[in-house]
């Protein structure tokens, strides 16, 4: 009896422990509005790690070269840039300058804007540059401030202003070639930002094609799967708020009314990051907003049988018919 009343006492005592850090949590982050953005932004988680982002060849990206730029003074970014296939010959030991003369080869561009937490050399990224390119694609992406090997502070505003650093740069060198913007996850609420901007001033890109969008950072933290908070009392106070406090909008639903460019909306069922129902309803938005009426707009599902879910959507056989 003694020793089942010490287990109980203990597992009581451990318990009442877990129940105080949870009920503490919540205060501590209205009380912290900055560990929200970190938990936004996941900057901090570098995976794959031990890899040298130096050397795009180390993960199969021999025609890549690694560039840095500097968007603004204290700023700077890594730059991969990977050629098509077709130049993959010509490029093999090739300095910088020999890869941005090649931007103005007769080929497409893409600039890809990737999501929260990793780095451009994470594992499903380098997949996707492989097969874009080998779709006769040029691949410009980057980590943005406080990601990776690039220097500065994380925010919204920074990282929308590296990524139209980065499409300056791209059409300084790029010519007449087409230039489309991809997005995924997080990265889809800087494409919009950098689309509507420079749909503002004039110069659209030929394309905006969004990857597992969400409508807006407040409706994605609340339906977030993985978000054990949804249900308790005073939700959006603790959490939502402080989001908004920091500056963190990401609000999809709202650039896309200002935005005039064909777009393209890719989606799996079974993403349990992004819930498919908010890349639905962005689709709707933009389907009926006036800034798209001389535009193409298209919305791609992929069945949950598939199992493309958050990150594999680049695995589908389909993709060179959708994006041609």
């Amino acid at each position: 009896l003694y020793r089942r009343y010490g287990l109980w006492f203990r597992l009581r005592k451990l318990i009442l422990w877990l129940l105080g850090v949870y009920i503490a949590i919540p205060f501590l982050v209205k009380l912290c509005p900055a560990i929200q953005a970190k938990l936004v932004f996941l900057n901090f988680v570098r995976v794959p790690y031990f890899i040298d982002l130096k050397r795009p060849q180390d993960q199969g990206l021999n025609h890549t070269c690694n560039y840095y730029l500097q968007p603004e003074e204290d700023v700077t970014i890594g730059v991969w840039h990977t050629v098509p296939a077709a130049l993959w010959k010509n490029a093999r030991g090739k300095d910088q300058l020999w890869f941005e003369e090649a931007l103005g080869s007769s080929h497409p561009v893409i600039l890809y804007l990737h999501g929260n937490a990793g780095t451009r050399g994470g594992d499903h990224r380098v997949e996707l540059y492989k097969v874009l390119s080998s779709l006769g694609y040029h691949v410009v992406t980057f980590d943005y401030r406080g990601w990776g090997d690039s220097i500065g502070s994380p925010s919204e505003r920074g990282m929308t202003y590296d990524a139209l650093h980065v499409f300056d740069w791209i059409k300084a060198r790029s010519g007449d070639n087409p230039v489309y913007i991809w997005g995924h996850s997080l990265g889809t609420g800087v494409a919009t930002n950098l689309v509507r901007r420079l749909c503002e001033r004039e110069t659209p890109p030929d394309a905006l094609i969004l990857e597992s969008p969400f409508t807006n950072i407040r409706e994605e933290a609340r339906s977030h799967p993985f978000s054990i908070y949804r249900y308790f009392p005073g939700f959006d106070w603790f959490f939502l708020d402080p989001i908004t406090t920091s500056g963190i909008k990401f609000a999809n639903d709202e650039n896309v009314k200002y935005i005039s460019c064909s777009l393209l909306i890719l989606h799996a069922e079974d993403d349990p990051v992004v819930p498919f129902h908010l890349g639905k309803k962005l689709y709707n938005i933009a389907a009926t907003s006036r800034s798209f009426q001389d535009y193409k707009v298209q919305f791609v599902p992929f069945h949950t049988d598939l199992g493309y879910r958050h990150k594999y959507i680049y695995r589908s056989p389909e993709l060179p018919r959708i994006l041609r």
